[in-house]
């Protein structure tokens, strides 16, 4: 008993020291841990549009892959409305973990423009990624339309100020703002149809009831394909139409172009480990040769950024898409 107030604090040394040898030695391995356990469960990839139309069908052709790479699942996860906005507003108030993502659409910056408030803000509540592909939109007609080219559809449209018709999926998309653009730089006056979406257009075009379809080359693709529509122009650089034999519009516009694009963001404030990390393996993704070749197949130009490149595009799309509603006076909602 006598020793007992002697071995106490001896042992009590020994533990705290043991604790504290562990303590230096456990450190270094759980800051490893922390980088590199994510992702540790599957990954959610929100979609505010519904599934079958072309932004679902490049998110389900990128997401399988990129999920491999990732050695997790990533689920799309479908969450149409508001023209996207549902999704991306769902996608800016989730925690900024890596474990929800958003596949967003150009349509995003038409949107910013257009509407008056957003529950976010366009460009600072997200954390761009990188964009997977970018292609024009294009200017169709019926094989058999008395327009065979470009250049007789703006001919026409000077004779016939209001006349022809074209399409568009609503007031304020990208098809819309495009074509009014379009007719700002030919000086030209066409009549706006607009859809809800869905099939309408590519309808009402081969039913006869339609001059001009505006839409992405993703869709028109597959029509140009099949014979079922012929091109007039399309929306890219000058000289880099994907269509041979097709003009851009800024070949004959120059300060005309406009190009769609998909890509992947994340909450504000996701780690920066974790966006360089998606940011990598979406660009491997892009380069396989079988996702390039598809995603040629449906009409674009497989393209991936940095995050800065993809921020800069989002916030030059905004800028220009303003202007043309300020140019051609067309007021926000």
């Amino acid at each position: 008993m006598r020793h007992a107030p002697f071995v106490k604090p001896i042992c009590a040394r020994a533990m705290r020291g043991i604790l504290g040898m562990c303590l230096l030695m456990l450190t270094p391995l759980s800051w490893a841990q922390t980088n590199a356990d994510w992702p540790a469960k599957p990954i959610r990839l929100l979609l505010g549009y519904p599934p079958g139309g072309g932004s679902d069908i490049v998110a389900r052709l990128i997401a399988k892959p990129l999920g491999d790479r990732l050695g997790q699942g990533v689920v799309v996860d479908n969450k149409p409305g508001a023209g996207g906005n549902i999704a991306s507003e769902m996608m800016v108030r989730a925690a900024p973990d890596g474990y929800t993502l958003l596949f967003i659409p150009s349509g995003h910056a038409s949107s910013a423009a257009m509407k008056k408030q957003l529950p976010f803000h366009p460009v600072n509540d997200f954390n761009w990624i990188s964009t997977i592909t970018t292609y024009p939109l294009a200017l169709s007609v019926v094989p058999d339309s008395p327009f065979k080219s470009f250049q007789d559809l703006v001919q026409r449209a000077k004779a016939e100020p209001g006349k022809i018709s074209y399409s568009s999926v609503g007031v304020g998309t990208a098809m819309h703002l495009a074509t009014e653009w379009i007719e700002s730089e030919a000086d030209i006056q066409l009549n706006h149809i607009p859809f809800k979406g869905g099939v309408g257009p590519m309808t009402e075009l081969l039913a006869g009831r339609l001059d001009v379809m505006v839409d992405t080359m993703t869709l028109t693709a597959s029509l140009l394909k099949d014979q079922r529509v012929r091109v007039l122009a399309v929306t890219s650089p000058k000289g880099k139409s994907p269509v041979a034999g097709v003009p851009a519009v800024a070949d004959v516009y120059p300060g005309m172009v406009f190009e769609s694009w998909l890509g992947i963001a994340a909450p504000p404030g996701t780690p920066a480990h974790i966006v360089e990390r998606l940011n990598r393996e979406i660009r491997a993704v892009v380069e396989t040769p079988a996702i390039r070749q598809r995603l040629l197949e449906l009409g674009g130009q497989p393209q991936a950024s940095s995050p800065a490149e993809f921020r800069a595009r989002v916030e030059r799309d905004i800028g220009n898409l303003r202007k043309v509603m300020a140019d051609r006076k067309i007021d926000q909602e």
